[in-house]
């Protein structure tokens, strides 16, 4: 089973899979093979699927279940795959996930307070071009002196603009930091900074800037990009192909305002 294992984590990588992608299918499927034991049949899954649904979100039990049903077609099993959980697409996402606009101010003035200059930074690349933390790599001096990132990933690839203030900022900063080429946020050794990386310092933030950690991670940055670009040009078409998703019902995801936000929409309709 074991070698089994590592031949499946060989065939994600060759599928181009992310090293997160690839990390989190081989959790699940070791959560599962310890749940199912060597026996691997339609019953077990669906067994699986409900102990799942016992202890998860409807959102995790799908994911868990797309992992294993990737799992199943890679051991030739297709007939033992399940379906995913129907879900209600949600309208609107809760207050305690949601990274409004103050909230990324005060992380960035904590930032700059704290003198850490590359977060400060950092921050601003995400949150101001849209784009994953796995692509952070691809903001080089090179892109950064011709306005825009050629980003090569997952077999796809896309052109991310980069606005002119931030390259401004970034290249003085890679200028004082004597980054001459390459990646601009780099260790001290000169490597990329890392998904875990900046997740750490950015939960360090939290209580000086009074925002719950619930709602600091790297991907929300992504998804304030998302909804102040919807909320002003209204173009949902566009802000895909910015995002670099493949399915515009992924972009709506993104979209999603706060419940409140949503309830003032609709008191404004003059209906009452």
């Amino acid at each position: 089973m074991l070698e089994k294992m590592y031949e499946f984590k060989s065939w994600l990588e060759n599928s181009e899979k992310s090293n997160a992608t690839i990390e989190k299918y081989m959790r699940d499927v070791e959560l599962f093979l310890k749940f199912s034991g060597k026996e691997v049949e339609k019953e077990t899954v669906r067994k699986f699927k409900e102990m799942l649904k016992e202890k998860y979100a409807l959102s995790s039990v799908n994911s868990m279940i797309s992992s294993v049903n990737t799992y199943l077609e890679f051991i030739g099993r297709e007939e033992c795959k399940v379906k995913t959980l129907k879900m209600q697409k949600k309208i609107f996402i809760e207050e305690d996930k949601n990274l409004t606009k103050a909230d990324y101010k005060n992380l960035l003035d904590i930032a700059q307070k704290n003198g850490n200059r590359r977060l400060y930074l950092l921050l601003q690349t995400i949150c101001s071009t849209g784009i994953r933390i796995s692509e952070l790599e691809y903001i080089t001096v090179e892109s950064l002196k011709n306005g825009y990132a050629e980003i090569e990933l997952k077999g796809k690839s896309r052109v991310v603009l980069i606005p002119k203030q931030l390259s401004e900022k970034l290249l003085q900063y890679s200028k004082s930091k004597n980054i001459l080429t390459g990646c601009v946020f780099v260790t001290k050794n000169g490597k990329p900074l890392d998904r875990s990386n900046v997740w750490h310092q950015m939960k360090k933030l939290c209580v000086g800037a009074n925002v719950s950690e619930k709602k600091v991670f790297p991907h929300n940055l992504r998804h304030l990009f998302a909804r102040t670009y919807y909320s002003s040009e209204k173009d949902i078409v566009r802000l895909a192909d910015i995002l670099g998703h493949s399915n515009i019902n992924t972009t709506r995801i993104y979209t999603a305002d706060s419940r409140e936000i949503c309830c003032e929409q609709i008191e404004k309709l003059g209906l009452l």
